[in-house]
């Protein structure tokens, strides 16, 4: 059985993930974990992320939730889609009597889920998202346990956030080290041309401009295979 953990020890467990140690996805799966222990009468939990129109489960801890996921992306309706959309938290007390999504209650019934609970993710304007909550027990979900589940979406959108804020940084000072590096090796062509040929910076990047064209290549990669030529070893860049 899954040891249960206190709400408070939950939240605190969120906001002491290091986003330099995993990605988004590896926020998400924590996130699930960490809703599944935390919240009562709870057996799986899954996190949908919709962006496009496009709908999927970027994290859960089994598959029993990422398929009743799948079941409501390929059909483009569900409890969790509509959470999702509107932000609100979307109950479905007992799958044996559920009117609104029929069909997807009966896949539940399959699989032994008797309940569940889908929560709005506030993530950003391009993404939208839902934390959704599984049970066997019918009508695992009071008022208390709602309140509880929107109190760990919130905690869980700021988690969210931040690691969307940190790899997108993190991609920015990557793509902006790469085209550093590439203008550095750029320089040193130029300089190996201007030497060879006695003309200027701006007749040495055409020359090299001229050859990416003809070879189909980058820039860069025809300034760095004319670097490691001249000098008998890879550009430093």
């Amino acid at each position: 059985m899954t040891e249960r953990l206190e709400p408070a020890e939950a939240f605190a467990e969120i906001g002491r993930i290091k986003l330099g140690a995993t990605d988004l996805d590896g926020v998400l799966r924590r996130v699930a974990g960490l809703a599944r222990d935390a919240i009562p009468n709870t057996d799986e939990v899954s996190v949908t992320l919709v962006q496009g129109g496009t709908g999927r489960t970027a994290a859960s801890t089994s598959m029993v939730a990422r398929d009743l996921d799948e079941w409501q992306y390929h059909r483009e309706h569900g409890p969790c889609l509509d959470a999702s959309a509107s932000g609100d938290a979307v109950s479905v007390p007992d799958t044996a009597d559920e009117e609104r999504w029929p069909e997807w209650a009966t896949a539940a019934q399959a699989v032994g889920i008797s309940s569940s609970l889908s929560v709005g993710l506030p993530i950003q304007e391009a993404v939208t998202g839902a934390l959704n909550i599984y049970s066997r027990i019918r009508e695992a979900y009071d008022p208390a346990a709602v309140d509880l589940a929107k109190t760990f979406a919130a905690y869980a959108a700021v988690a969210v956030a931040n690691a969307q804020l940190y790899d997108s940084t993190a991609t920015l000072a990557r793509q902006m080290q790469t085209a550093m590096e590439g203008r550095a090796v750029i320089e040193q062509a130029k300089g190996i041309i201007m030497g060879d040929r006695r003309c200027g910076a701006d007749e040495a990047f055409a020359l090299l401009s001229k050859i990416s064209q003809d070879t189909n290549r980058r820039v860069r990669d025809v300034a760095a295979a004319l670097v490691e030529r001249a000098t008998g070893h890879p550009p430093l860049g």
